[in-house]
């Protein structure tokens, strides 16, 4: 059984971003309340799939375990609207990948019990060097994508926690099979229901088994800095945002969506 990850709640904005930075991640406790997880999760179990966004909606009759992936979920209910720029979250984010940043996707992931171990993998790596690189006190690599994980289950070992490497963002490269970096070995997130880790693309990490009996809620909201591009499919102009959705957005919450002023390449 993996041990669990010490989870620090860091108390202000510069210690936050450091972890972040330094350790891959950071643990937001108690980010949002009891009345919107159950909330949230009454929105993802109406959620139907579009096929043409690359939703997914595996059963446990026809693929061994639920597995309901519903991408662009801020553009199907208003309930997702806020989770947008949920405050502590998007001043993270902002300090991250500057005031300009954006949303890249939203997805609502379920998984029910039967649901296998994953292997451990970074998200993107874009950049690969050599360790002795990204070591030296000279370089620093920014932080092109983060994801923010909503936890809506209070999490155990049965109902397959996140594991993370602390600090394998600084391998320069995936883990390839490896299972620990630097002596560290992968450590599971035993949060709980309303918590939310903020982690960068490049940190090795995977998701476990459910071997359970309940279902696993699980809301990503994944950011970056404007010039990397929002993945909100179907492609071509085939999405289209919904009119009364966006009509309640804020303007913080439309340039999150993507209405910028202008800059470079514009």
């Amino acid at each position: 059984m993996t041990k669990a990850l010490p989870l620090i709640a860091y108390p202000d904005l510069e210690s936050r971003v450091n972890a972040l930075e330094n350790d891959g991640y950071v643990y937001l406790p108690k980010v949002i309340n009891g009345e919107e997880i159950v909330e949230l999760k009454a929105a993802m179990d109406r959620l139907d799939i579009i096929p043409e966004s690359f939703d997914k909606h595996g059963t446990p009759e026809n693929d061994g375990f639920l597995n309901k992936h519903i991408n662009n979920a801020f553009n199907r209910e208003i309930t997702f609207l806020q989770y947008l720029d949920k405050p502590e979250v998007i001043e993270i984010e902002e300090a991250i990948h500057g005031k300009d940043c954006h949303v890249i996707g939203m997805t609502a992931w379920t998984t029910g019990p039967g649901r296998p171990d994953q292997t451990l993998h970074t998200d993107w790596l874009p950049i690969s060097l050599p360790e002795d690189i990204v070591a030296d006190p000279r370089v620093k690599i920014p932080v092109f994508i983060t994801t923010c994980h909503y936890y809506l289950n209070d999490m155990y070992n049965e109902l397959g926690p996140t594991n993370f490497v602390t600090g394998s963002h600084n391998s320069g490269r995936s883990p390839n099979g490896e299972t620990e970096w630097k002596g560290g070995e992968e450590r599971s997130i035993m949060c709980n229901a309303g918590d939310a880790v903020i982690f960068r693309s490049e940190v090795w990490h995977r998701g476990t088994a459910n071997t359970s009996d309940e279902n696993r809620y699980l809301l990503q909201v994944h950011y970056a800095h404007r010039m990397i591009t929002q993945k909100f499919p179907p492609y071509l102009n085939k999405f289209q945002f919904n009119a009364g959705i966006l009509s309640q957005a804020t303007a913080q919450q439309h340039r999150l969506l993507g209405d910028h002023n202008p800059s470079n390449y514009d």
